[in-house]
């Protein structure tokens, strides 16, 4: 199992307070393994392939799966979309209507509540795609500022969120008659069955693809669709442990890992993500303080020399045997068939790219050099 299934599994105990996709039905029938993630019960894997398989199909052609677990929640009003800008770090004035954009809400020391995709539909209408477990925190922060006239409301469980990511991708949209020729990060509403579906060129793997909200209810009609023409283009439904090894090999952070209300987007190098220039957002002055004096801690990836796998909350150590960080995500990569990283480094330690750290594994110092991921090609656009 990979660790995103360790870590969830251990998180939320009882099945019966799960939240269920509307696509249960269909994984229990493909023989998925699943598990409790952000409070839903989820596929971690499927019978016909397994993580490594599901992981090769998405990079080499292309994988199926299901996120409708994604939070998702609507701002409306006049001034909508200036009122998210005054509060996400990301610049949504740089965007048009149609297009997406990731962001980061952030508390008042710099801390990351939530990372999330916004979608600009007008300037008074905006969707908010949070992950599962914050929704209702990223919904609250706004809610407690939002002026009179702009609404902030939760729909969670109006829109079912269906990823379709890997070399293929295109093909097995435009065979279900959805659309593809859009520039990355942008989106366009089609429909499915007569059903309305939104398609959004963006996804979580490093690969070509398309994230795409269909309404609940038809969820089920476009997955079964999806699936078939995947298959006869050797690819796979592929379930959170292939999405997590997929991701960590772009180095993607994972919210409550490598993201958190303790961890600051300066740390993490994702200040590519924050509108520096900007009058206002969550966090501003802390964030502008942080960077000025540099951060303690910064985010580095590693890349395992010795034979091991690497998992999150392992202390790393310098060459003289101190400790100068710890592991915040780890997994094997099948991609390049060893064990890779990401860690929080303290910036006082001067570590580089290429030198070599150790990490203690249960007791065992496995060395690893320090990488700038992605630690495998992007083909994202």
């Amino acid at each position: 199992m990979t660790d995103v299934s360790q870590s969830v599994a251990s998180s939320e105990a009882t099945p019966s307070t799960l939240l269920r996709s509307p696509l249960h039905d269909a994984h229990v029938a493909l023989g998925a393994t699943m598990a409790p993630f952000g409070g839903w019960e989820m596929p971690i894997s499927y019978a016909a392939g397994g993580v490594v398989a599901e992981h090769t199909a998405v990079r080499e052609a292309v994988g199926v799966f299901d996120v409708s677990h994604l939070g998702k929640a609507r701002v409306t009003g006049p001034g909508a979309a200036a009122f998210v800008n005054a509060c996400f770090t990301a610049d949504l004035g740089r965007i048009a209507p149609g297009q997406a954009q990731y962001t980061l809400c952030c508390n008042d020391a710099g801390g990351v509540i939530d990372d999330l995709i916004v979608y600009l539909i007008s300037d008074d209408d905006v969707l908010l795609v949070p992950n599962a477990a914050n929704t209702a925190a990223v919904v609250a922060a706004l809610t407690a500022v939002a002026p009179d006239g702009i609404a902030v409301t939760n729909r969670h469980r109006e829109y079912g969120v269906i990823a379709v990511q890997g070399p293929r991708s295109a093909e097995v949209l435009a065979d279900v008659g959805l659309p593809t020729d859009l520039d990355y990060m942008s989106w366009q509403d089609a429909t499915f069955a007569g059903a309305p579906v939104r398609v959004c060129r963006t996804g979580y793997t490093g690969e070509h693809g398309y994230e795409l909200l269909p309404s609940w209810d038809g969820s089920r009609p476009l997955w079964d669709a999806l699936l078939e023409s995947a298959g006869r283009r050797g690819g796979l439904p592929a379930g959170l442990g292939a999405r997590d090894t997929l991701r960590t090999e772009m180095g993607y952070p994972l919210h409550g890992q490598d993201l958190s209300p303790e961890i600051s987007p300066v740390q993490a190098r994702a200040g590519w993500a924050v509108g520096w220039k900007k009058e206002s957002f969550f966090g501003r002055d802390a964030l502008l303080s942080e960077k000025t004096a540099g951060p303690a801690r910064t985010l580095r990836g590693l890349s395992a020399v010795d034979r091991g796998v690497l998992r999150p909350h392992l202390d790393v150590k310098a060459a003289d045997g101190s400790v100068i960080g710890h592991t915040t995500s780890g997994t094997f990569s099948p991609t390049l068939g060893h064990s890779i990283a990401l860690a929080l480094i303290d910036t006082s330690a001067g570590v580089n790219d290429d030198d070599e750290v150790t990490v203690d594994v249960r007791g065992r110092a496995l060395k690893a050099r320090v990488t700038k991921p992605p630690f495998v090609p992007s083909h994202v656009r």
